[in-house]
């Protein structure tokens, strides 16, 4: 019952902006994968954007939250989406085209967000590698140094990660140029991030988007072999109506709260287990290259 509710309430507020959406939207799109020989001439650049994301993000937080402070945790979260197309942290990278400048490509910032081309996910590639597993570094420096800009940049691009130490490559002539920047329009874009939210919602698992004229037609949701459901469609739609006003009053139940504090807990505790993860290495690391260091020290002198 608590499902079909929940059901009928997505269906609602697709029905309700759905006026939004292009007809051909609901087709399906060709796959698209990373150029990962683009990524050795982009690297640097996408890790200066990166820093300037974290800083931005990370005051960001701190304005929305205060006067409390933004935590460790915080930052770590943050860090951990911020290369992530499917999570709101990664939304800057759908503004960024890719524009071939002689012997060089060059990352243009949009003034709006653009179609996720190939483009698109050869910035998100570059971006999880130039991280990778240093997010959590970069958390603690940024929570303990609160560092400027000019200063988390060059911190992170060429202390931590490197990226920006060796000058990159150029162009070949004979590269194939990435698709043109395609802008969408504000409804677009505030549809799928509305859409995103609904992710995690009970009753939308696999969640689609489909046109105004299916929806109207209420052709969305349908599978093969659904014909011996349609009965139990018919008495839905009948008490579509009486339920409607119903469910759109109802609050949140207590079992999604009880859920989205067990999951918060779990999120903060893994974050915590990283943490002293990643400083554990740290030391073990640095215990290992010491005891090269006395090793080969003894090795000089016993052969003096």
């Amino acid at each position: 019952m608590e499902l079909k509710k929940s059901s009928i309430l997505l269906v609602v507020s697709v029905l309700l902006i759905s006026s939004c959406i292009p007809v051909s939207y609901s087709a399906k799109k060709p796959v698209l994968t990373a150029r990962k020989e683009d990524i050795p001439f982009i690297k640097c650049q996408v890790c200066e954007k990166l820093a300037a994301q974290l800083h931005q993000q990370v005051n960001k937080k701190q304005t929305q939250i205060s006067p409390k402070k933004v935590t460790e945790f915080d930052i770590i979260e943050i860090a951990e989406n911020v290369c992530n197309l499917k999570k709101e942290e990664g939304d800057w990278i759908l503004k960024i085209d890719i524009v071939e400048n002689g012997k060089k490509l060059e990352l243009v910032e949009q003034d709006t967000e653009g179609e996720c081309n190939s483009e698109c996910k050869t910035i998100e590639r570059a971006c999880q590698e130039i991280l990778g597993l240093s997010d959590t570094d970069v958390a603690e420096y940024m929570f303990k140094a609160k560092p400027k800009i000019d200063v988390l940049v060059n911190y992170l691009c060429k202390d931590l990660t490197k990226a920006c130490l060796v000058k990159p490559p150029a162009v070949p002539k004979n590269r194939s140029p990435g698709e043109p920047f395609m802008p969408k329009s504000d409804k677009q874009a505030e549809m799928e991030r509305m859409m995103r939210s609904m992710q995690g919602m009970p009753g939308a698992p696999g969640m689609k988007m489909y046109s105004k004229d299916d929806l109207l037609k209420k052709n969305f949701g349908a599978e093969e072999g659904d014909e011996d459901d349609d009965d139990d469609d018919d008495e839905d739609r009948q008490d579509f109506s009486s339920n409607l006003g119903k469910v759109l009053r109802e609050k949140e139940s207590a079992k999604e709260d009880w859920m989205k504090k067990i999951t918060k807990k779990i999120s903060k505790t893994g974050a915590a287990l990283k943490i002293h993860a990643n400083k554990a290495t740290r030391r073990i690391q640095q215990w290992w290259r010491k005891r090269k260091a006395a090793s080969s020290k003894k090795g000089t002198n016993s052969e003096l």
